[in-house]
């Protein structure tokens, strides 16, 4: 079997970002996909600069990798998961050229803000600093 046709690198401690993933994982398995793979880069060992990234980078915006090892952030990364787990048509709006530039705001506004928001919706406390990035 080969490896998933995307890969999130997203924040277990988000919960935003958590619910998202589980939610997809969930609807994908159940129309019989396995297309999204999904890396929490909260977790003991993760390496962002196997990515080309930094810690700081992967914190401050959600990431994901192509197979070939291409890496799309934001809601360029949003929109490939959505399609890896079969609802991309979901998605496919917020990439028209009007519709695009309006999500892609939001999702700046809503990444710059995640962690507050996430206080106070029951984001975990963490030990280490990475968690207020």
């Amino acid at each position: 079997m080969s490896g998933p046709e995307f890969t999130l690198l997203y924040d277990s401690l988000c919960p935003f970002c958590r619910l998202e993933v589980e939610w997809l994982q969930r609807r994908a398995q159940k129309r019989g996909r396995r297309g999204l793979g999904a890396i929490d880069i909260t977790a003991a060992g993760f390496d962002p600069s196997h990515y080309g990234l930094t810690l700081q980078a992967v914190h401050k915006r959600l990431h994901g990798v192509m197979p070939d090892g291409t890496v799309l952030e934001g809601m360029p990364a949003i929109r490939a998961a959505w399609r890896a787990a079969g609802f991309g048509w979901v998605m496919a709006p917020t990439g028209w050229p009007i519709l695009r530039w309006f999500a892609d705001l939001g999702y700046v506004l809503f990444a710059r803000y995640r962690v507050p928001l996430g206080r106070l919706f029951g984001r975990r406390k963490c030990d280490t600093d990475q968690c207020s990035l």
